[in-house]
């Protein structure tokens, strides 16, 4: 190779490093509306100035914050991400009512934090893009029980806004914990028992206010922004 075409190669693959950060910097910037961590800060203000209201009683907290996670989270995307290669073996009436019972079971725990709230504070910390344009959120819990504890809200744009598609509570995520739950059920009993078991919890958290839970994996119990809830 010459020297001439040695000197403007180096430019070229310059200009082009260049264009692939522009491209990947955009990638997490919405054509309309607020950047993702600016959704999650604001979502978390919201949070907060419910929580910290004297005048909501626990079921009115539990409620607005519980329609806060229905807005926020894509349950579609999260059950389909959940399911794996199951879900294309669901008809689509099975599909919606797996998404459908699924969504009511998540919202209704994560409107059951409330009485786990201890003046926590949540932080944003930053934001990263991942492959195919998602992007996560990196936020860290101040006070309470669980100081310290890192969040990451992964998000995906799609139809014109950002929406959470997978929570992970200190390198667990909820999506995988889901997923493994799940895949145990249908090899043992089949869609038709899991969807079954979905529609008991669904009802139970919206009759008592929560599903059952218990604590996330880890070596701590689960921060009250997010869960990882049993089946069983």
């Amino acid at each position: 190779m010459s020297e001439a075409r040695r000197g403007c190669g180096s430019p070229i693959a310059l200009l082009l490093a260049l264009a692939l950060a522009a491209i990947a910097a955009h990638a997490a910037e919405s054509p309309k509306g607020p950047r993702p961590s600016q959704i999650i800060e604001r979502t978390a203000e919201q949070v907060l100035a419910i929580l910290n209201d004297p005048e909501r009683t626990v079921e009115q907290r539990r409620a607005e914050i519980g329609e806060i996670a229905s807005a926020l989270f894509d349950f579609r995307t999260m059950t389909r991400l959940v399911l794996g290669r199951n879900w294309k073996k669901l008809t689509p009436e099975q599909q919606g009512e797996f998404v459908r019972h699924f969504a009511g079971f998540l919202a209704a725990d994560y409107g059951s934090r409330v009485e786990r709230y201890e003046q926590q504070k949540v932080s944003v910390l930053g934001e990263r893009v991942e492959p195919r344009g998602d992007v996560t959120v990196k936020t860290k819990v101040t006070g309470g029980e669980f100081d310290g504890a890192v969040i990451d809200y992964r998000m995906r744009y799609r139809d014109e806004e950002w929406r959470i598609i997978d929570v992970v509570i200190e390198g667990i995520s909820l999506v995988a914990n889901f997923r493994d739950q799940f895949r145990e059920v249908l090899s043992r009993e089949g869609p038709e028992s899991l969807l079954e078991k979905l529609r008991e919890k669904s009802a139970a958290g919206a009759q008592a206010g929560a599903p059952d839970a218990l604590t996330t994996p880890g070596p701590r119990s689960q921060p009250p922004v997010a869960s990882s809830t049993s089946l069983e």
